[in-house]
């Protein structure tokens, strides 16, 4: 696992108001009827995970041990390898072909591409490829910032990726130091929660930083379905957030539905059309 970053090292969620708490106790009791090992900690508990967290005002943790992550290019770029797929960098869509309601190509800088079937999965970008096609996806781009230090600050080698909930900010190890940010842009408006919750951080230098979009849905959850005109134009985008999670269950869903296979998942409730069906699906959890 090493060559995709794999780390199995838990999550941990901080919570310091009473309604945070409720709705994490809603979810724990779904994850355990479904045999996820996640638990509610007290902050005592908490803080036998992580000395160096400043527990102040904390009411409980949500924490579950089989969580982990990994470097989400790395996992694609393993499985265009493995795959034989072609990938064609630099090679923009320009228009999508449509006749009498069905695909008949993509239209592209490299030149056209004859298929009766689109997937759209271009993230922040699904919104205009969509608009080739004469389709209305309601996918925006929200920018979310991270930052590394190079060193831990002597925190254990095991460490959760811990979210102060209230906050949105967050870290995890990233190499030999740190990873970490929040629901802010710029660093001075991160370090007053991450100094609060993990002061050894404000003694660390940043090394580098790294910026890119959440591809948001007007709920803050994914869409994920096919339109029924122009046929074959099948979608999955506007995950905000949590995409690289929910991608293994998303991507057998499609192929399935591109082979005209019975999904093994119902995926309905996720569709574009929710919205004009007063069907939306707040997301609790946005981080």
């Amino acid at each position: 696992m090493d060559e995709i970053g794999f780390r199995h090292d838990g999550y941990l969620f901080l919570l310091d108001r009473e309604e945070d708490v409720a709705a994490f106790r809603v979810a724990l009791a779904l994850q355990g009827s479904l045999g996820v090992p996640s638990r509610e900690l007290t902050p005592a508990e908490a803080a036998e995970l992580l000395p160096q967290l400043s527990l102040d005002g904390i009411l409980a943790a949500a924490y579950c041990p089989s969580d982990g992550y990994a470097t989400p290019e790395a996992v694609v770029q393993w499985y265009a390898r493995e795959s034989g797929a072609t990938v064609l960098q630099g090679c923009a869509a320009t228009a999508v072909d449509v006749r009498d309601g069905k695909i008949e190509a993509v239209e592209t800088t490299g030149g056209r591409i004859a298929t009766g079937t689109v997937i759209c999965c271009a993230g922040v970008w699904s919104k205009e490829v969509a608009d080739l096609a004469g389709i209305a996806l309601p996918v925006e781009g929200e920018a979310r910032s991270m930052w590394f230090t190079p060193q831990d600050g002597g925190l254990p080698e095991r460490v959760p990726l811990t979210i102060d909930f209230s906050t949105g900010f967050y870290f995890h190890r990233e190499g030999p130091g740190l990873a970490f940010g929040g629901r802010e842009r710029a660093l001075e408006e991160v370090a007053e929660a991450a100094a609060r919750r993990l002061p050894v951080l404000a003694d660390l230098p940043v090394q580098s930083t790294w910026w890119g979009w959440y591809d948001v849905s007007p709920d803050w959850n994914a869409l994920v379905g096919e339109v029924e005109e122009p046929s074959r134009f099948l979608y999955a985008t506007g995950f905000s957030g949590h995409g690289f999670q929910q991608a293994p269950a998303v991507g057998e869903h499609l192929a399935e539905l591109v082979v005209g296979r019975e999904p093994t998942l119902d995926l309905s409730a996720f569709s574009a059309t929710r919205f004009a069906r007063g069907a939306e699906r707040p997301e609790a959890f946005v981080v």
